[in-house]
Order: C-alpha cells, then structure tokens, then sequence
C-alpha cells in the first residue's frame, strides 16, 4: 500500500477485553466459580495446569490499563462483564461487583472513551451450570434478569450493549467438542444449548429495551466463519454449505427473522428434530438489534471427504474435511488471509442490509517478546492488524456499512484453553511482575486511530 486509506468520518477505534481473560481476583468481593474456574481445575483441560486466578490482575490495576487505552487515542473500550462477580448466589445482588463496574465505566467515559459492555463473555455461574446451565431453557430468563439489573445501574452511561459474545464457541466448543467450559460432549446438548444461547439474547433485547435510553444500540457479537469450498465440485460446495449452515446461519437466520434454515435442520436430523424450539421462541429471538457485532480472525477451506467422520464442533458434518489453505499461519496455526474478512463483511452487508456492522474482535497470537531496550517489535501483528483493517476498508468502499474496527485484545491475558501460551494483546503482560508493555503494533494501531485512517507501512 502506497497511500493512506481514510475512513468514514465518526468511525470507531477500539480494543476489546473479556473479564475471566484479564481481571483475576476470582474471589474478590464475594464473586464465586464460574465454569471456567472450574475447568481450570480439571487435570489436562488448560495447558500447563492454567488459571485465571490473578491472570492480568485487571481487577485492581484497572485504572492503568485504562489509562493506556487514553494514551493510544481509542475511541472506544470494549470489556464484558462477570456474571459470577454479580450474581454470586442464586437471585442476590452483590454490591461491591456492581459498584465495580461502576467504577470502571464512570472512568471509561471521563478519559473520553465510549465504553461498549458486553453481557456474556463465557463466565457462566458454576452454581448455575450445576442446575442444568444453559442446557435449561430458564437459563435464558435468569440471563435476561442479569441483563436487566446491569442495565439499570449502567444504562445511563452506557450507549452500546452486546448481549452473547461467540455464543457458537458456548454451544460447539462447550457442549460439542469439549474442548471449551463446561467440557461437554454431545451434539444434540450443543444445539440445544444454541438455541437457548439464542433465546436469552432474544429476552435479554427486549428487556434492555424497557429499561435503556432510546438512543442505546443493542447488539450480538457472532465469531462468524468465512468458509470457502476447495474446488467448484458439487460436493466441495454442499461441503461449505454444511460448515456454514451450522457455524453461521443457524445463528444469523432467525436472529434475521428467518427462522433456522430447513437444509441445517436436515443436516442435523439425527441429532435432533429441533423440538426444543417452542411457539414464540422465534419471534422472541428475532427481537430488533442496531447493529451486529463480527468477530473474525481466520478463514476456513473444506472439502468432501467422504471417510471423514462428523467434527466433533459441527454437527451434521460427516464426509466433510478442513484442510491447509496454505496461507502463513499465526502462532495458533490459524491462516492468514485478509481478503477474507472482506469476503465476510460484504456477506453480512447483504444477509442483514441496512444493519450496521462493527468488527468487535481482529487480532492474532504471535510469539512476540520482549527486547533488551524495553521495546516489543511485534512486525508480524502489525501487519496482521494493518491487512485486515485495509480489508475493512476495501468492505467499505463497496458499501458495506462498517462503523468500527476493535484489535483483539488489549492485553495479553488467559486464552481461555490455551492458559497463558498464546499472546494475543497489543500490551504485553509480564505474569510474573504484571508490568505492561505497549507493543509496536499499539503505537501502529494508534497512529492510524488519530488520522483516522490507514498510513502506509
């Protein structure tokens, strides 16, 4: 790139955290267990033994991590709030989580940062997942009464509201494959779990809605996948048809008003005839959101494989293989392919015309370190975050209605299974001393967040 790519005016620089990722003090204040305290106690289920105990101590250095968001020039703050840290006990309010939060969004707005709350991020009540957790249907009412009491404290000072984040990580991860909290393995749970994922945030919009300004944007952040066929074959094509059906449209369609796609229903036949869906609980899940959050960081290629076995994340997959798109990877092993998020971008502008579109989560994990001088020159992140904000805009330029782009993550934290292996902050955090470091690529993302535009590299 040779010349500056300038945004749409009023657009929005921000950065993203999750609070298990980064706040630790898991017992502070009265907040208990959630599942992935739980799983961290699991032998084998976090790398190295992991948890989240102190991980960036974000709940008592939250001032200086703030601070540094000031220092960068973002616009925006995108954090999620700990269910556990509210509701420790079954129907009690703890004080001293809300007066938290309190605290943290009152000092979010002084430093002239637009704080963008998140409901779910993951951190699902122990106590909750031992009544049955999401797995129960009155698991969407008591989601939607947390989101209420948030809304009634915040909702004066908080514009933007993202009921789920990922809720196929919650359902495919949680309940499929295992490999995410609660570590469940059963694919009729897991659909039945995005279902009711589904219908909490469904409850949730509508009572957000009584309660926030007129002027507050609700909101779903989806990790949506960009899945490509390996070859124009028909059965390549039903291939893609089938991964996107279930990473995708069957969370996309009826948070649209269409319902749960008739070929994802067939797909999935044997695992479930879809009975868990009862009158209403369409209409209830199409509630009006203002816009739609996309999570992106990795395309996806597949193809007939006709002695594959069903993947165990994707119900309905039998005969159907990922394969090496040959593109470089990222410290997880995820491809790199920018043109993708394009791709991904004009897709959701056309699924959902007329509903803005922010990006919540862009970012990678590379095995950056720390130089002798203090610096870290993390290149292979710039250009990561560089590319995909140049594949914004080339979304942009079209038409796509992108309002705003957030680097995923502002500190390296807990990756959840991972434990602390995978960097993905654009601060670094030493574990041992909870010293910050801004990153190279923060100074890139900063510069291009005040000339509102992309600078050549």
């Amino acid at each position: 790139m040779t010349e500056s790519l300038t945004f749409p005016s009023g657009f929005r620089w921000g950065t993203a955290t999750a609070a298990y990722q980064i706040e630790g003090a898991v017992a502070a204040d009265g907040r208990t267990p959630s599942i992935w305290d739980t799983s961290c106690r699991q032998p084998g289920a976090i790398v190295n033994g992991d948890t989240g105990d102190v991980a960036c101590d974000h709940y008592r250095r939250w001032r200086e991590d703030l601070a540094i968001v000031a220092e960068l020039g973002l616009t925006d703050y995108r954090f999620s709030v700990s269910w556990p840290r509210i509701e420790p006990v079954p129907g009690r309010i703890n004080a001293a989580g809300l007066d938290f939060y309190d605290r943290l969004v009152d000092t979010i707005r002084e430093l002239g940062i637009r704080p963008v709350l998140t409901l779910y991020h993951w951190d699902l009540r122990q106590w909750l997942q031992d009544d049955g957790g999401w797995r129960e249907r009155s698991t969407a009412k008591l989601f939607a009464w947390y989101a209420a009491i948030l809304a009634e404290r915040l909702g004066d000072r908080v514009a933007t509201w993202t009921t789920l984040n990922e809720p196929w990580c919650s359902a495919f991860l949680g309940h499929g494959s295992g490999v995410h909290a609660p570590g469940l393995r059963d694919p009729a749970l897991a659909l039945r779990v995005a279902h009711n994922l589904l219908l909490g945030h469904g409850t949730a919009v509508s009572g957000l809605r009584a309660i926030l300004p007129r002027t507050a944007e609700v909101s779903l952040a989806l990790n949506l996948h960009q899945v490509r066929a390996a070859s124009d074959r028909p059965d390549d094509l039903d291939a893609a048809r089938r991964i996107d059906g279930v990473a995708n449209r069957i969370f996309l369609d009826p948070v649209l008003g269409r319902g749960y796609p008739e070929d994802v229903r067939r797909d999935v036949f044997e695992h479930t005839d879809f009975g868990f869906v009862r009158p209403g609980d369409l209409d209830l899940i199409a509630a009006k959101i203002d816009s739609i959050g996309v999570n992106f960081y990795s395309p996806s290629l597949v193809i007939a494989d006709p002695e594959s076995p069903e993947i165990a994340a994707y119900p309905g997959s039998q005969g159907v293989s990922f394969v090496d798109p040959g593109f470089p990877v990222t410290a997880m092993d995820w491809p790199v392919d920018a043109s993708a998020l394009t791709d991904l971008l004009l897709r959701v502008s056309t699924d959902a015309p007329g509903l803005p579109i922010l990006v919540t989560e862009n970012g990678a994990a590379f095995d950056d370190h720390l130089d002798a001088d203090g610096r870290v020159r993390d290149e292979e992140r710039t250009a990561y975050l560089h590319d995909h904000l140049a594949a914004v805009h080339d979304a942009i330029a079209p038409g796509a209605d992108v309002r705003g782009y957030f680097a995923w993550s502002l500190l390296d934290n807990v990756e959840w299974a991972y434990g602390y292996d995978k960097r993905f902050g654009i601060v670094r955090v030493d574990y041992d001393t909870q010293e910050r470091t801004v990153k190279d690529s923060a100074r890139a993302y900063a510069a291009w967040a005040a000339a509102n535009a992309l600078l050549p590299r």
